[in-house]
This record gives C-alpha cells, sequence and structure tokens, in this order.
C-alpha cells in the first residue's frame, strides 16, 4: 500500500508556482481538491504531513496546516488522530463522471443543424491571451496593473463583505439593481456626460455589450435596418445581425457619421459620438443636431454608444443623450475601461418604460447582475476613488498618446494617423499594398501585438491597409522602442535617435 512520504506519489499532485495569482494556500487546496474529485487519492491512503509537505513545496508549515483545515471544515479530509489526514469517503462515494469515448457514442446531434441563431458564423474578435507577456502589448480594452487602484478596490470589497452589508446585497433581488449603484451612476457618471436622468431611467448591465444585446432582443427583429457606422464596433454589428436585423453601413469622415447618408428607411442608427470605433473621432456638433433632426423626422431609435468616453478630454462634448428631447436616445454605458474589462459591468439610460421592458427581460435572462459587485463598484464610486481614477489615468493616456503619435511620425512617416483628443487608442491607414495582418503576424515575432483593422469594416477589400493600437496597457517607456520594433516589422530601417 502506498505510503504518505512516498515521494513518487505526491510529485505530481502538488505544484505550485509563485506567479499564479492564487495565494499558495489556495494552489495547495486546489491541488487536492483536483487529486480527490479525480480519484487520484484513495480513502485508505494518508496524505503527506503537514511539516513534509512544507519542505517539499518549500512554503511556511502553517501554510500547509491552514490549507488541510479548511479541506477538514468543507468535508473533502477527515483528520485522524496520530494516524494523519485522509479522504473522507463520502466524497469518493459519489461516482465519478465516466470519461466518454467519441467512437462509443453513437449518431450525435447536429447542434448547428437545429441552431436558430448562428452566432457562431460570426467575426470572432481579436483578442490576444498572451498580451500581457508582450513586451511591446498596443492593444486595446486592456487595463495597466500599473494604474489599476488595487488598494482601493479591495477596501470597496472588504467593505461589501461586511456583515451588515451582505445583508443588503445577499438576498434574491428579482429585476432590481443595487439602489446606492443607481444613485452613484446618476449622481456622478452621467452629469459628466451632460446627462441627468431618474432613477427609473437607469438600469445595470453586465457591460456594454450585454446592454446592446438586450436592446436588439427587446426591439429589433427579421427585417429591422439598423444604420451602422462603417468602419464600425464588429460586435455590436454582429449582435444586431443575430437578432435578424439588416445592416446598412454608412460611411464616416473626419466629422463622424456622414448623418446625410443615413438611410431614411433605416428604424435604428447605432452611432459612437463622443470617440468614434475605431477612429477615435468626435462626432461634430452641427452633425449631432442633423442626426437627432433626422432621426425624429423619420422616427428612427437613437442607439448610442458612450464609447470611450470616460475619461477626461481637454475639450468634451456632451453625450448625444444630453440634446435628446424626444425620448428617442438610448444611452450605453460602461466601466470597463476605467476600472477593468473582467468586471463585466455598464449600464443603460432611456425612457423609464422602455427601461421597464429592458427590466423585464433581463429577468428571464440573468435576473439582475451579482449584487456584490454592484455593491463594491457603488462604494468605490461614492469613496471617490473612480474620480481619482479616472484623472490618473487620463493624463496618464494623455502622455501615452502624444508620445505614440510622436514615435509614429518619426518611424512610421508613411502612416497616416487620425490623432483626436481622449480616448485610449491610435487609428493608423497605411500605404497602398499594406497587409495589416501580415504586418501583425511579423510584428508579435517581435513581442508587438498590434489590431488589423479589416474587422471594423463590413465590407472591404482584403488585405486591410489599416489598423489600431491600443495605448492603455503599454507603459510610457516601451512605446517608442514598440514602434521601433514594429518599422522594423514593415520592413523600415528605422533611424537612429
Amino acid at each position: 500500500m502506498p505510503q504518505r512520504n512516498d515521494t513518487a506519489i505526491w510529485s505530481g499532485l502538488f505544484r505550485i508556482s509563485a506567479e499564479s495569482g492564487q495565494t499558495l494556500q489556495a494552489q495547495i487546496r486546489q491541488a487536492i481538491v483536483a487529486a480527490i474529485l479525480d480519484r487520484q487519492i484513495a480513502a485508505s491512503m494518508p496524505l503527506p504531513s503537514c511539516r513534509i509537505l512544507a519542505e517539499k513545496l518549500g512554503v511556511a508549515r502553517g501554510t500547509v496546516v491552514l490549507a488541510f483545515q479548511q479541506l477538514v471544515d468543507q468535508g473533502f479530509l477527515i483528520a485522524r488522530e496520530r494516524r494523519g489526514h485522509f479522504v473522507n469517503p463520502e466524497v469518493l462515494a459519489t461516482p465519478a463522471k465516466p470519461a466518454q469515448k467519441t467512437a462509443e457514442l453513437g449518431d450525435q446531434v447536429d447542434w448547428k443543424a437545429r441552431r436558430r441563431i448562428a452566432a457562431t458564423d460570426m467575426p470572432r474578435p481579436v483578442k490576444q491571451d498572451n498580451w500581457i507577456k508582450s513586451s511591446y502589448p498596443f492593444v486595446y480594452g486592456q487595463f495597466d496593473p500599473g494604474l489599476f487602484p488595487t488598494a482601493e478596490w479591495r477596501e470597496c470589497n472588504r467593505m461589501a463583505l461586511a456583515v451588515l452589508e451582505i445583508r443588503n446585497w445577499a438576498a434574491d433581488m428579482v429585476d432590481r439593481d443595487d439602489p446606492l449603484l443607481i444613485e452613484q451612476i446618476q449622481a456622478r457618471l452621467l452629469p459628466r456626460r451632460g446627462i441627468f436622468a431618474n432613477p427609473d431611467e437607469i438600469i445595470v448591465t453586465l457591460g456594454a455589450q450585454n446592454a446592446l444585446y438586450m436592446l436588439a432582443t427587446l426591439l429589433m427583429s427579421k427585417g429591422s435596418k439598423v444604420a451602422m457606422e462603417d468602419p464600425g464596433y464588429p460586435d455590436a454589428r454582429s449582435i444586431f445581425r443575430l437578432a435578424g436585423a439588416d445592416i446598412l453601413p454608412t460611411p464616416v469622415d473626419s466629422q463622424g457619421i456622414e448623418t446625410a447618408a443615413i438611410p431614411s428607411d433605416a428604424g435604428f442608427v447605432f452611432v459612437t459620438p463622443s470617440h468614434h470605433c475605431p477612429t477615435m473621432v468626435p462626432l461634430s456638433a452641427e452633425r449631432r443636431q442633423d442626426l437627432l433632426a433626422r432621426a425624429s423626422r423619420n422616427n428612427q431609435v437613437i442607439i448610442e454608444d458612450g464609447y470611450d468616453s470616460q475619461l477626461l478630454d481637454e475639450a468634451p462634448q456632451q453625450a448625444l443623450k444630453s440634446l435628446d428631447r424626444s425620448g428617442r436616445v438610448v444611452y450605453v454605458g460602461s466601466m470597463s475601461k476605467t476600472l477593468a474589462p473582467g468586471l463585466r459591468l455598464g449600464y443603460i439610460v432611456a425612457s423609464a418604460d422602455l427601461i421597464a421592458e429592458l427590466r423585464a427581460l433581463r429577468r428571464f435572462m440573468l435576473r439582475h447582475p451579482p449584487a456584490n459587485n454592484q455593491r463594491a463598484v457603488a462604494l468605490f464610486l461614492s469613496l471617490g476613488h473612480h474620480e481619482a481614477l479616472v484623472r490618473r489615468m487620463s493624463a496618464a493616456f494623455d502622455e501615452r498618446r502624444k508620445r505614440l503619435v510622436h514615435a509614429i511620425s518619426a518611424f512610421l512617416p508613411e502612416w497616416r494617423s487620425t490623432d483626436s483628443a481622449g480616448g485610449t487608442s491610435l487609428w493608423l491607414e497605411g500605404p497602398r499594398g499594406t497587409d495589416s495582418r501580415s504586418l501583425a503576424d511579423a510584428a508579435a515575432a517581435r513581442s508587438v501585438i498590434i489590431e488589423p483593422g479589416d474587422r471594423f469594416f463590413d465590407h472591404t477589400e482584403k488585405p486591410s491597409r489599416f489598423m489600431r493600437l491600443g495605448i492603455s496597457s503599454i507603459a510610457l517607456q516601451h512605446i517608442e522602442p514598440g514602434i521601433r520594433e514594429l518599422a522594423t516589422a514593415a520592413g523600415r530601417r528605422p533611424a537612429a535617435a
């Protein structure tokens, strides 16, 4: 029978890493639980003693003691006096799920034939999983660990876990949102965009994409027509198509969407007026007024995505929603660009009757976003942490954008950029014949991550000569060396500094 101190038995089970985001204690617990559930530890086999396991892993004995004690409390292990720790036989009494071999399964269900929406046929997002390990991550929509307010966010989560706070959010809220979060969105986020709304005109969502999906599900169907910026936000385009809508690509120039080109028979107009996705140009004041007038004349609903509008601009424009007097503008906001994209928290601002419909729809989808996260974010806003973060990020990104523009001018002078104040990316157009996808592959080999621009166009000739460079995740001192490497990948010989 295997002994508790047989090194060969345990060497493959307990592997911890200092680079893991989990604590050492959590990693030990995870390894033991996985081994138990996978039937790799028999009930008759004692685990190594805390002292021996601590020596083997190079951790403090107290760390192993605490891990074992928590597993005992959870029922995975039992402690036998003078014999050590063993797997709880009751855990092993539950039969493990047998592994199924494809050859033994017989006829399979053709799920693709049964589907009613073609989600897997839509363009996939271009996200680099290893961006954080890249030397020069010009990625969009990711966070900068150096700017993330770790201490403040931890404080708010600790406060949300206080006994009295847990009583506020632990119950099923059905279709309601955290009233403190609604209050903070109403008082601290919306006025910066010139929007003043009542609590019944706001609903919390799991980010901007969840908001767009709910709007498309509620308002659109087969044959609905949506005018969209081209180039434009690709995931919004896919969401509307999944609802059955027809997309009407509308050109964009240096003043934003060309409002005169919006078809009068479109039932919806989707725009990113604060910073156009992906060029970052703001919609001019004249076109804002024209867009609203046309929407009223043609009975159109405007879906305004507050894309990249959370930061402080040198000359900020108010949201299109702030100019709306007929209730036909639906505003979609998100905190992904300031807090963290992984948080998945956003909101919709619209007429009270539409919000009531969205609230009823959301109840069938997910009831409500996690209330503990809502309360933590509400506390983060109420304590002024978000305001301080926005100021810090705005200053950092402004400096990074200027450095990037200068580097592009120096090392890629044939590339034309649209440099607009604010925002977290730069849109570039290369010389004719440029293949940005091939360039992205060549750049990746030099640890430079860029985003080819073809996915933003509804119909475009391949290859595309456009690309987007994000600045939210790259340190200031890495921008110029990164562009030097990109220029080398593009076939240019960078000039000496």
